[in-house]
């Protein structure tokens, strides 16, 4: 008895120091690099600094498609902002911020087992002119600083004639998500990790989760040397800390995830004292990389690690820099049952094939429920055609971001007639796709069209969400450019279950044609309303909002002309829920009256944004 519980105590108190350290990985790492950068000898050669000359990639962002204000293509050539700081159209700017979008009733859930370490939530990748060894990196951020986590490198050149025989990152910097309290706009440049390959290829993670607005950044600048930087000290205690070390290689996740052959001698200890049930609970615990590593210690662990019930709920996007074909060929033996997987930002640059996904899905496929594939950028018609055929049951689908993804592709979604959540965000899907999947799917939930631009007719397609889609409770029309007074009429009488509604940036809608007002008067579940940048919203919206819909979560309002702070103060009074209201560039909102109405209701985030 003793003994047993001797090696269940021991086991555990690996598997709480295991936890303990990743937990500190950035400060051990920023350590290290400290020590390394003060020891290097001056370069060789002179330094080059290079500002972005174009963005290849990202995840999200919260300008439009087709205009520079507020967009990612703002971080390339020079500071268009810096040093000034505050809210700037001329900046770049991502979609969310803060916690309140995880509380939306169109939110998805979290997957379970993700590791301390990844704590990415957008990222945006850079080219720059010429590869150097990277010596330094400057962000500068002018406003709400504080979301980067990550900075990487990649060995492949973008603008090489000849694809490299292999991907590799490295990651020069890592930190956890902060806010930092100052107003001024600042230049973050953390002490990077040397590198031994010439890169111009950066990418930035950032997690905007701390954050009481948007982050918005201005110019990434890479300093570099043609000649590569030689260390004058011998490795340290922290060089060798092994467990401390990312490996985003593809070598490191094939040999982790493939299974190796155990020698006969390899004994099981007390383990198999052990009810099966408590081992797997234990287990349950553990990251993918750490399940793989632990089958390779005795048989009755790897009997338990290789259990199917260990991977129901498998993502995959912590490891996306490592992944590709062979990785998800390793796992093919132990994913018969997964019923969510996420493989977002993951298969990019050659890594993962059609042929290769196809596989997986043969084997995985008809379990799931839920898959996540944003910025997936080696999707193309076979796969969507092979996610329909291979996956029956699925409900719950993410395209978000896959703009490579051809227009007929998306027409292979209609023949997954139990979908409950479709996300098409920042996609090229056309109207007769859409109207295609919308009458066949009509068991949707969470619809996402935001930034959808090749949708000719948003009028046709509302009319046909209001007639067919009764059960919807979320639909984001972020930025969908001509939807008009009929459209959302036809909506709000279908779709008398929404909560959750996104009408930001949909210029086409007027308050004199009575829109919002019918809105208000029939939807009083709404928890979340987005009426931003639209001019037209004025006092008796806002009342309608107040009288009707008492649940109101989180309102946006933001560069509305003509609401008053009368008509704030009663949405204020009658929404006791309210925890997020949005009045920026508000013109009849000053200062003064967000710090009366803050000091008056001090459990809601009023937002204000400044120019400075």
């Amino acid at each position: 008895m003793y003994p047993m519980l001797t090696v269940l105590s021991m086991f555990y108190y690996i598997f709480l120091r295991r936890r303990a350290r990743s937990g500190t990985r950035g400060e051990i790492m920023n350590s290290r690099r400290a020590i390394e950068s003060s020891n290097r000898i001056l370069p060789l050669s002179v330094e080059l600094v290079q500002h972005v000359k174009e963005v290849v990639d990202f995840s999200s962002q919260y300008g439009s498609e087709n205009s520079l204000s507020y967009t990612m293509w703002n971080l390339s050539g020079l500071p268009n902002v810096y040093p000034s700081s505050g809210d700037f159209t001329q900046s770049a700017v991502f979609r969310t911020y803060g916690r309140w979008w995880e509380k939306c009733p169109g939110s998805s859930q979290p997957f379970r087992r993700i590791p301390r370490t990844f704590q990415s939530q957008d990222y945006v990748e850079l080219i720059f002119e010429e590869a150097v060894y990277p010596t330094a990196i400057d962000v500068l951020e002018t406003y709400h600083p504080g979301a980067i986590v990550r900075i990487l490198a990649c060995s492949a050149n973008p603008y090489s004639q000849t694809p490299p025989s292999e991907v590799r990152w490295e990651t020069l910097w890592a930190g956890d998500p902060g806010k930092v309290n100052i107003l001024q706009a600042r230049q973050f440049t953390p002490s990077i990790k040397q590198i031994n390959f010439t890169t111009n290829l950066i990418r930035l993670e950032l997690n905007s989760s701390l954050l009481e607005y948007y982050t918005e950044l201005d110019a990434v600048l890479l300093h570099g040397v043609r000649d590569r930087l030689l260390p004058l000290h011998k490795p340290s205690m922290l060089d060798l800390e092994d467990d401390d070390k990312e490996d985003h290689s593809i070598e490191f996740f094939n040999e982790q995830f493939s299974g190796k052959t155990l020698t006969e001698s390899t004994k099981n200890g007390y383990f198999e004292k052990l009810p099966y049930e408590l081992i797997q609970l234990i287990l349950s615990h553990l990251t993918i990389p750490d399940l793989c590593q632990l089958a390779q210690t005795c048989k009755l662990l790897h009997q338990h690690c290789y259990d199917p019930l260990q991977y129901v709920q498998l993502s995959l996007q912590p490891y996306w820099a490592g992944l590709n074909d062979a990785s998800l060929e390793h796992l093919h033996a132990r994913c018969a049952l997964v019923q969510w997987l996420n493989l977002s930002w993951t298969g990019n640059r050659g890594s993962i094939t059609m042929q290769g996904f196809s596989r997986f899905m043969q084997v995985c496929g008809f379990e799931l429920v839920r898959l996540e594939l944003a910025c997936c950028h080696f999707l193309n018609e076979t796969c969507l055609e092979v996610i329909a055929q291979m996956c029956p049951n699925l409900q719950e689908l993410n395209l978000s971001s896959c703009d490579k993804l051809n227009t007929q592709a998306f027409c292979h979604i209609a023949k997954i007639s139990g979908l409950r959540r479709l996300v098409v965000y920042r996609t090229k899907i056309e109207q007769t796709a859409l109207l295609s999947i919308l009458n066949f799917c009509l068991e949707l939930q969470h619809l996402s069209l935001g930034s959808c631009v090749m949708v000719e007719d948003y009028d046709l397609v509302a009319g046909i969400i209001g007639a067919k889609c009764k059960k919807l409770r979320s639909l984001d029309l972020w930025r969908c450019k001509n939807i008009t007074e009929n459209g959302l009429a036809a909506i709000v009488a279908g779709c008398q279950l929404l909560e959750d509604l996104d009408l930001g940036w949909c210029p086409t809608l007027q308050s004199s044609s009575g829109c919002f007002v019918k809105l208000a008067r029939k939807l009083p579940n709404l928890r979340k309303i987005f009426l931003t940048a639209n001019r037209s919203v004025c006092d008796s919206d806002i009342e309608e909002l107040a009288r009707n819909c008492p649940r109101l979560f989180h309102v946006d309002i933001l560069g509305t002309r003509m609401v008053s702070a009368v008509a704030l103060q009663k949405l204020l009074q009658c929404c006791k829920e309210l925890q997020l209201l949005d009045v920026s560039f508000c013109s009849q909102i000053d200062s003064r009256v967000v710090q009366e109405l803050s000091v008056n209701f001090p459990n809601v985030a009023i937002k204000k944004s400044y120019t400075q």
